[in-house]
């Protein structure tokens, strides 16, 4: 008898919480700057202990991209202008990749691209561009596959286009080791952290260092990604973002 009071009771305040609002929400994480706070954690992202996701399988549509509300649970706190477009295009750093579409390398009928930025001036070429590099925050170019082994071959070439910009000449800028997010088999993410080159005295990224942005290349079930990083993320708030846009995508 006593114990079925007790669940009585617990339920009863679990649906008065719902009915008042009165449950609290972790607090955002605070930033004087468009970059992150240091102290973002991605603990603070569902994790796939605590969540059930399914991969994806459907078409791929806006819905699956990154939102400003994301990028602002990790620090930016500045005013985002999101623009979207639908088509062929770059979609990583030329320097590693080489001057390529996504249509060039992979071949496919087009993808989508979203530009996040700090003002509403664009490039006239491509409107998910900003018109000043220091106004771009992140760049999202995403698209479907056939199938989940497809996706999931795409991820690593992707991915393997970037690995050779983590060796660079001292003073060259240079991309520091591969991170891996990992919600379910069909769900990963791999993300590099971007160094100037005058933290690169060893043709290697510094250890111990924070990165300022990055790369990752995610995959979710046949749907498949590359996430620019150009605001000055660190270790924690790149880690949560990325979580949080392969777990989107």
């Amino acid at each position: 008898m006593r114990t079925r009071t007790i669940v009585f009771l617990m339920a009863a305040a679990v649906g008065l919480g719902v009915l008042t609002g009165r449950f609290v929400l972790p607090a955002r994480a605070p930033s004087a700057s468009p970059s992150a706070s240091p102290s973002a954690s991605p603990s603070a992202s569902p994790s796939a202990s605590s969540v059930s996701v399914t991969a994806s399988t459907g078409p791929l549509t806006e819905r699956n991209l990154l939102t400003a509300a994301e990028f602002a649970q990790v620090g930016v706190v500045r005013q985002l202008y999101v623009r979207d477009r639908f088509g062929d295009g770059n979609y990583a750093n030329s320097a590693c990749a080489g001057e390529k579409t996504l249509g060039e390398t992979l071949g496919g009928p087009g993808a989508h691209f979203r530009g996040f930025l700090t003002s509403e001036r664009t490039e006239d070429s491509d409107s998910t561009l900003a018109a000043k590099v220091e106004d771009q925050v992140a760049r999202e170019v995403a698209a479907e596959a056939e199938s989940s082994a497809m996706a999931a071959n795409f991820a690593e070439r992707l991915l393997l286009e970037e690995v050779p910009c983590q060796d660079e000449p001292a003073t060259h800028w240079v991309y520091g080791p591969t991170h891996t997010v990992r919600i379910t088999a069909d769900i990963t993410a791999s993300w590099m952290g971007s160094y100037d080159g005058d933290l690169n005295t060893t043709g290697a990224a510094p250890r111990g260092t924070e990165p300022c942005g990055g790369i990752a290349v995610l995959r979710n079930g046949t749907h498949y990604g590359f996430l620019e990083i150009a605001s000055c993320l660190g270790t924690a708030a790149t880690s949560r973002i990325v979580r949080d846009a392969v777990t989107r995508l």
